[in-house]
């Protein structure tokens, strides 16, 4: 039986339908990223930047824990490779935290919380698996890598997803190279995985090469995860995604079709048009002043045969409905972050998009997160809004690179059924960074209980963390 994983749930939580349970042998977490069970979904903050133990660009991840008000700096965990039984030691230029996953991998009734370290060992990278438990995240499991002379980057990204229909998280890691490895379902704390399937692809290896991104979800509606893999194809070296089926074979997911999108690109799936099939939604954001062209946000409808091979819409600032301009400085960045959820309830998934370059009157790459809505037809351009530390009622305000939107994330964090907003900005403050919710509401995003906290609330030391960086999908 399926184990709906982040961005399903975003779509389905919010909208306030109720997850499909595990077996009656477990009781997996009702949410994928309720740490402590306390019934509300709690946000996973990166600072791959932060100072630990004195070493410099060793990484961090905030833990905030959602409650009936949200979140708040006080009511968090920080969770390093120093922190009580998690595997390793902080080191100079870990990056703890690079990527970032969650899901009750040992099925305990808490979710997990899966972080990648890209800067591990001079760069082969690591996983680890930091355990969820009534108090919170404490100890923890490194996923050891069998390929690990093949490639570097272990780690580089991860989703978490039932991809063998057995009702069983497994953990799906990629790298530089061409494959990617799943982990399956049964994971123990004493024993890891159960096994694993290696997943090769027809992606590109080498430096910034294989798996940049993965994503899960059900896009064919047979209650197993699908997984979708970000790359270049190796021999044509087109950019694109990579959609494989959930499978109960023994090979693991089977491949169904690749999507072109001509560029470097983020990918996440969701229900947009509110049929009951995931839909994949990427994006692609060339280079901060690349001339390439502006960026884009590109979805492409799920169904009983899996991913339509074309577009439902494509999206860019001059698309009608969307704020702003390609025109404008830094909009070429338009996509370098994205999530899914159902802000306003009503049952369709809805995207929010960072472009964290872009420019806002003399503030230069100050950044800008824009709302873009779901409905029957799938995504829309109509009716979309746009956000900046300017906005009235939004804390602090735009300045020059601050990277508003580096990262973002939609989730219910208070329990109303509608997802909150979360931002991240990176270089706020110099680089220590800081991170923002905006409420989600029957009306959409509001400034109302609007909150925003700095690297140094939530006990991050010195001048330099990027909190905010990234957050887990």
């Amino acid at each position: 039986m399926r184990i709906r994983t982040a961005a399903t749930l975003a779509a389905l939580l919010t909208a306030g339908l109720v997850p499909l349970a595990g077996p009656a042998s477990a009781a997996p977490a009702r949410y994928a990223d309720d740490f402590n069970g306390d019934g509300y979904r709690d946000l996973a903050t990166a600072a791959p930047g932060a100072t630990v133990g004195g070493k410099a660009d060793a990484g961090a991840v905030v833990v905030s824990y959602g409650s009936k008000s949200g979140i708040k700096a006080s009511n968090r965990t920080v969770v390093t490779q120093n922190s009580a039984g998690v595997p390793g030691t902080a080191e100079k230029y870990d990056e703890f935290g690079s990527s970032l996953t969650f899901g009750d991998l040992n099925r305990d009734g808490y979710a997990d919380l899966v972080v990648g370290a890209e800067g591990e060992d001079g760069g082969a990278g690591s996983v680890t698996i930091v355990w969820g438990s009534s108090k919170g995240l404490s100890g923890g499991r490194a996923v050891p890598d069998p390929a690990r002379t093949s490639h570097t980057g272990f780690g580089m990204s991860l989703a978490v997803g039932d991809f063998t229909g057995d009702g069983r998280a497994d953990l799906a890691v990629g790298s530089t190279g061409k494959d990617v490895q799943i982990f399956k379902g049964g994971f123990t704390k004493t024993n890891g995985a159960a096994s694993r399937i290696v997943l090769s692809t027809r992606l590109l290896s080498g430096t910034s090469r294989g798996a940049w991104g993965l994503a899960a979800g059900d896009v064919n509606g047979d209650g197993t995860d699908d997984l979708v893999i970000s790359g270049t194809e190796d021999g044509t070296y087109e950019d694109g995604d990579l959609v494989y089926l959930g499978s109960a074979a023994a090979s693991g997911p089977q491949p169904q079709r690749f999507l072109y999108s001509g560029g470097y690109q983020r990918v996440l799936l969701g229900d947009l048009n509110g049929d009951g099939y995931d839909d994949v939604v990427t994006s692609y954001s060339p280079v901060n002043g690349s001339t390439v062209g502006p960026g884009r946000v590109r979805t492409y409808l799920g169904g009983p045969n899996g991913v339509s091979g074309s577009p439902q819409a494509t999206i860019t600032q001059d698309s009608p409905g969307v704020p702003g301009s390609t025109a404008a400085t830094g909009s070429e960045s338009f996509g370098d972050a994205l999530s899914v959820g159902d802000v306003n309830g009503d049952g369709y998934a809805d995207v929010a998009v960072g472009a964290e370059f872009e420019e806002v009157g003399a503030a230069w790459q100050t950044g800008t997160v824009t709302l873009l809505r779901g409905s029957a037809a799938g995504l829309t351009g109509t009716g979309a809004t746009r956000w900046t530390q300017n906005t009235p009622g939004v804390p602090d305000a735009n300045e020059d690179n601050d990277f508003w939107g580096t990262a973002v994330h939609l989730a219910d964090l208070n329990g109303d059924r509608k997802a909150d907003l979360a931002v991240g900005a990176r270089h706020e403050n110099g680089g220590r960074g800081a991170i923002w919710t905006l409420r989600g509401s029957s009306a959409g995003l509001t400034t109302t209980g609007a909150v925003s906290f700095t690297a140094a609330q939530v006990g991050l030391p010195g001048t330099w963390s990027l909190l905010g960086s990234a957050f887990a999908q």
